[in-house]
């Protein structure tokens, strides 16, 4: 059995909204898309609207997924360094169109540029998720 890694992002009511970022950078459609509210579970009426569960495909085999955190069950959202969404890519050409697309708005920790390891770049979106984008040619 392979293994893929599928990055799950948590947002605090504005998953949708960075979701359809992400699908204008990386097209496609939705595989899925779930509301609190389509569900039988209880929330306050101000959480109906917020995203359960969210499935974009960006590959062949990799999706992007995540969901909105829920107060009313004692989530919290916490911004960290910790995660980043590593994607590596078949050319330059694309590792500069991920580069721009996803980092419009945001904060750019490493210009796309030669390395020693690759042609990489990496920064943080304007949803304060960190991405590295790489072409190993």
């Amino acid at each position: 059995m392979a293994t893929r890694i599928n990055p799950y992002l948590n947002f605090n009511g504005n998953c949708e909204e960075a979701f359809n970022f992400y699908k204008k950078a990386f097209g496609g459609d939705f595989r899925m898309i779930s509301r609190a509210g389509d569900n039988p579970m209880e929330v306050p009426e101000n959480e109906k609207n917020r995203i359960m569960y969210i499935e974009l495909p960006i590959g062949e085999h990799d999706n992007l997924m995540g969901s909105d955190i829920f107060e009313s069950f004692g989530q919290q959202l916490v911004i960290g360094n910790h995660n980043y969404v590593s994607i590596a890519v078949d050319s330059k050409a694309e590792a500069d169109r991920l580069f721009y697309a996803l980092s419009d708005g945001g904060e750019i920790e490493m210009p796309i540029s030669e390395q020693f390891f690759g042609y990489f770049g990496s920064f943080k979106d304007k949803f304060c998720i960190s991405w590295m984008i790489i072409f190993e040619g």
